[in-house]
């Protein structure tokens, strides 16, 4: 843990930082051009730019097994971000391991800093932030899914009619930050939660994973933290034998994984399965709303 910075004053921090870098990254989410990192507040005040990342320590994730549930960070995902049925921007997958056994990996936007989606979209509804961060205009998409061909990790989902979401999902106001209400015949995808991160809380997925797997941090300060504790980013991953998804792809992602199967939660690798993950709106969604299947 790093000395002399406690969880706390970690998040309060990044969130400070972010709060005076956020105007270029909203008006990119409110079809803008994207600002240049040459010209953005923080940096024309002398500042520094956050490079959001995230570490998963798979040794601590046992696909919430343990807590006898389907995966919890991608209920909070789903919750927070009124993500539509069949939806799950952060995906836990179960994996063979070598050997024999299997290893939950739970999967969100890549956040690759050479995006093969960006680099596709013909009409810039897909674009990077100044901070690193891959968002989606849907706002701009014209539904040609040209982006989720790109996307090495499957990490992108198309709506295919009405997206069924809560009732509540219809009184927000849209941004790109954060994708409510969906709308028919555009692309949705992880968006990090920029959002949250500039009010200095970790992303929905963090705040609920159980076993406190999903690390969220600044590259720059070299600092992140999963709500419990506090380390240093670059030495966390060299000293845990970190690795990305795909890496000889060159899309270099922001996501980093430390090898395991849950054995820090006391998972045995030939204990197989998980809960169906479930959407808590099913019952009540908006009317209208066709569901549908991946």
């Amino acid at each position: 843990m790093a000395k002399g910075l406690g969880r706390r004053s970690l998040l309060r921090f990044l969130g400070a930082g972010v709060a005076a870098t956020s105007a270029a990254g909203a008006l990119a989410g409110r079809g803008a051009e994207p600002v240049a990192a040459s010209t953005h507040p923080a940096v024309a005040r002398g500042g520094r730019l956050r490079r959001w990342a995230m570490v998963i320590d798979l040794r601590r994730c046992d696909g919430c097994q343990s807590v006898g549930k389907p995966p919890q960070c991608t209920r909070a995902c789903i919750e927070g971000h009124f993500a539509p049925q069949p939806m799950e921007w952060i995906e836990v997958y179960e994996g063979h391991l070598p050997g024999g056994g299997t290893q939950f990996i739970p999967t969100p936007c890549q956040q690759c800093q050479n995006a093969p989606c960006v680099n596709v979209c013909p009409v810039a509804a897909t674009f990077a932030t100044p901070e690193g961060v891959v968002l989606i205009d849907q706002q701009r998409c014209i539904g040609c899914r040209i982006c989720m061909e790109a996307c090495p990790y499957d990490r992108r989902f198309f709506n295919w009619g009405q997206a069924p979401q809560p009732p509540e999902a219809l009184f927000m106001e849209y941004d790109a930050e954060h994708q409510s209400p969906a709308i028919k015949g555009t692309v949705m995808k992880c968006d990090f939660c920029p959002d949250m991160a500039r009010s200095g809380r970790l992303p929905y997925c963090a705040q609920g994973c159980p076993n406190n797997a999903i690390y969220y941090g600044d590259l720059e300060e070299d600092l992140a933290t999963n709500g419990e504790e506090v380390v240093r980013f670059a030495r966390f991953i060299a000293t845990s034998s970190a690795y990305r998804l795909k890496e000889d792809l060159g899309t270099e992602p922001r996501v980093f994984y430390i090898p395991g199967h849950g054995e820090a939660a006391g998972r045995s690798p030939f204990k197989r399965g998980r809960l169906p993950t479930q959407w808590p709106w099913q019952k009540r969604v908006r009317q209208g709303a066709v569901p549908w299947t991946r």
